[in-house]
């Protein structure tokens, strides 16, 4: 592991021990998120930027034994989108070249459990270019839907999460329902 990603992750391990509040933890460590963007020639290897064509690529940085963090490179051709989803983490999200786009939603049905009769609306769109730095937290869940259009170019972005994200939920829109379900990554 080289030097700039194994401070990284200390710095990111020691900022998630220090705040207990996701808020506090995703405000702390986004600077070392823009440090570590800078300096990723230095760690990325080849098979950190493995590219998939039927659609984007998850690609194991770190996911630490414990569980408490795990940093992907996701790599996106155009078209590439995820479904609709949420974490249930909080995140630090770097981009390192291309155009990333998010367009978010907000749930509608406030206070409303389980996963049937969701009310979602479709939210704002952000597009994150090289060297912006984005975070989310959990509860309210962070909902979007994140890619790059048909006309972009190759986006490739670094993710740090709180949590191995080896699962998320996804929403379907139709049935105003969502399920958890399992994700892949390439070990690196």
């Amino acid at each position: 592991m080289s030097a700039a990603l194994e401070d990284f992750i200390l710095a990111a391990r020691a900022c998630a021990q220090r705040h207990s509040e996701p808020v506090d933890c995703v405000q702390a460590i986004a600077p070392l998120m823009s440090q570590l963007l800078g300096q990723a020639d230095d760690f990325l290897q080849s098979g950190h930027l493995r590219s998939d064509p039927e659609h984007y690529a998850r690609n194991a940085i770190l996911v630490s034994p414990d569980a408490s963090l795990a940093l992907y490179a996701l790599v996106w051709l155009p078209g590439q989108w995820t479904p609709v989803h949420d974490h249930g983490s909080w995140g630090v999200v770097g981009v390192l070249r291309g155009m990333l786009h998010e367009r978010s939603y907000i749930r509608l049905d406030h206070g409303h459990e389980g996963d049937q009769n969701i009310e979602l609306a479709r939210g704002g769109v952000f597009m994150f270019s090289p060297g912006t730095i984005s975070s989310f937290v959990p509860n309210p869940d962070h909902i979007h839907v994140t890619g790059v259009p048909d006309d972009g170019a190759l986006t490739v972005s670094l993710h740090l999460y709180g949590r191995n994200m080896n699962d998320f939920c996804v929403y379907d829109l139709a049935s105003r329902s969502r399920k958890r379900i399992a994700l892949a990554h390439n070990e690196s």
